[in-house]
């Protein structure tokens, strides 16, 4: 009867073990929810922002802007690189120029989606 009742226990702790493990996810690779590949917005539906241009790298597809708040990265003026993506985006864009543009966070990387000569 003794040997019974510590089989028991012993299961019974084991299987509580076993629940508070799977509820962890230690060596599983993290999900895609946890770092988005695209932009979580459209980018015709993202906010413009102002900014004028302090240099452009279109060989490293980089711009540096001087720029005012990004609402949508939560982010104030500041002085900064972003990465583009496409090609060309780029063209016409020279330091100096004052400029409206969207940006996004894509990949953990600061993204101009577009941007274009203020008028």
């Amino acid at each position: 009867m003794k040997h019974l009742l510590t089989a028991a226990l012993l299961g019974s702790a084991l299987s509580l073990v076993h629940a508070q493990h799977s509820g962890h996810s230690h060596g599983s690779t993290p999900s895609a929810a946890a770092a988005p590949a695209s932009p979580a917005t459209a980018p015709d539906a993202l906010p413009w922002a102002e900014a004028e241009v302090r240099r452009v790298d279109a060989g490293a597809g980089a711009v540096t802007l001087r720029h005012g708040d990004i609402r949508n990265l939560d982010m104030p003026p500041m002085t900064m690189v972003f990465q583009t993506q496409q090609p060309g985006v780029l063209d016409g864009i020279k330091a100096g120029d004052k400029v409206r543009f969207t940006a996004d966070r894509i990949n953990g990387t600061y993204t101009v989606l577009r941007i274009e000569p203020l008028r």
